[in-house]
Protein backbone atom coordinates (compact mmCIF):
# COMPACT_ATOMS: atom_id res chain seq x y z
CA UNK A 1 0.00 0.00 0.00
CA UNK A 2 1.04 3.60 -1.00
CA UNK A 3 2.07 5.40 2.84
CA UNK A 4 0.27 8.72 3.26
CA UNK A 5 0.27 10.95 5.95
CA UNK A 6 -2.33 11.64 7.91
CA UNK A 7 -1.94 15.05 8.04
CA UNK A 8 -2.95 15.13 4.26
CA UNK A 9 -6.07 14.43 2.34
CA UNK A 10 -8.11 15.28 5.10
CA UNK A 11 -6.61 13.87 7.68
CA UNK A 12 -6.72 9.78 6.63
CA UNK A 13 -4.03 7.94 5.92
CA UNK A 14 -3.56 4.74 4.05
CA UNK A 15 -1.59 2.10 6.22
CA UNK A 16 0.64 -0.80 4.98
CA UNK A 17 -1.50 -4.55 5.65
CA UNK A 18 1.04 -5.24 8.02
CA UNK A 19 -0.21 -2.28 10.35
CA UNK A 20 -3.71 -2.08 9.50
CA UNK A 21 -3.80 -6.35 10.75
CA UNK A 22 -1.68 -5.35 13.86
CA UNK A 23 -4.05 -3.02 14.96
CA UNK A 24 -7.33 -4.21 14.06
CA UNK A 25 -6.04 -7.97 15.95
CA UNK A 26 -5.42 -5.91 19.13
CA UNK A 27 -8.20 -4.36 18.91
CA UNK A 28 -10.36 -7.59 18.47
CA UNK A 29 -8.24 -9.23 21.06
CA UNK A 30 -9.53 -5.76 23.22
CA UNK A 31 -13.10 -6.20 21.98
CA UNK A 32 -12.92 -9.43 23.72
CA UNK A 33 -11.89 -8.48 26.92
CA UNK A 34 -14.36 -6.41 27.17
CA UNK A 35 -17.09 -8.57 25.97
CA UNK A 36 -15.90 -10.84 29.25
CA UNK A 37 -16.71 -8.32 31.17
CA UNK A 38 -19.73 -7.71 30.43
CA UNK A 39 -20.02 -11.30 30.86
CA UNK A 40 -18.79 -10.60 34.48
CA UNK A 41 -21.20 -8.43 35.45
CA UNK A 42 -23.94 -10.22 34.05
CA UNK A 43 -23.24 -13.17 36.09
CA UNK A 44 -22.39 -11.06 39.36
CA UNK A 45 -18.30 -12.09 39.20
CA UNK A 46 -16.71 -10.28 42.65
CA UNK A 47 -15.67 -7.38 42.24
CA UNK A 48 -11.90 -7.24 42.60
CA UNK A 49 -12.14 -10.25 39.53
CA UNK A 50 -13.60 -7.32 37.22
CA UNK A 51 -11.69 -4.67 38.41
CA UNK A 52 -8.39 -6.96 37.37
CA UNK A 53 -9.81 -7.47 33.90
CA UNK A 54 -10.61 -3.73 33.43
CA UNK A 55 -7.09 -3.20 34.41
CA UNK A 56 -6.25 -5.67 31.96
CA UNK A 57 -8.13 -4.14 29.17
CA UNK A 58 -6.45 -0.72 30.35
CA UNK A 59 -3.41 -1.99 30.06
CA UNK A 60 -4.16 -3.58 26.25
CA UNK A 61 -5.27 -0.01 25.32
CA UNK A 62 -2.36 2.14 26.49
CA UNK A 63 -0.40 -0.68 24.48
CA UNK A 64 -2.66 -0.06 21.66
CA UNK A 65 -1.88 3.80 21.56
CA UNK A 66 1.91 3.80 22.11
CA UNK A 67 1.94 1.41 18.96
CA UNK A 68 -0.48 3.99 16.94
CA UNK A 69 1.65 6.95 18.11
CA UNK A 70 4.74 5.51 17.38
CA UNK A 71 3.69 4.43 13.89
CA UNK A 72 2.21 8.31 13.50
CA UNK A 73 5.83 9.99 14.68
CA UNK A 74 7.57 7.98 12.54
CA UNK A 75 5.76 8.66 9.34
CA UNK A 76 3.04 11.76 9.69
CA UNK A 77 5.10 13.80 11.94
CA UNK A 78 8.49 13.29 10.39
CA UNK A 79 7.26 13.46 7.09
CA UNK A 80 5.51 17.03 7.63
CA UNK A 81 8.59 18.62 9.69
CA UNK A 82 10.54 17.33 6.49
CA UNK A 83 8.27 19.22 4.58
CA UNK A 84 8.41 22.26 6.80
CA UNK A 85 4.88 21.84 8.21
CA UNK A 86 6.06 22.79 11.51
CA UNK A 87 1.95 23.17 12.80
CA UNK A 88 2.13 19.07 13.38
CA UNK A 89 4.13 19.72 16.19
CA UNK A 90 2.00 21.69 17.79
CA UNK A 91 -0.91 18.66 17.05
CA UNK A 92 1.12 16.12 18.22
CA UNK A 93 2.41 17.74 21.72
CA UNK A 94 -2.13 18.37 22.29
CA UNK A 95 -2.61 14.95 21.53
CA UNK A 96 0.51 14.12 23.62
CA UNK A 97 -0.94 16.32 27.05
CA UNK A 98 -4.84 14.70 25.76
CA UNK A 99 -3.28 11.18 25.98
CA UNK A 100 -1.86 12.00 29.81
CA UNK A 101 -4.40 13.12 31.44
Amino acid sequence: MNEKCCCECHKTKERSEEEYRKLLNRLSRIEGQIRGIKGMVEKNAYCTDILIQVSAVNAALNAFNRELLAEHIKTCVASDIRSGKDETVDELVMTLQKLMK
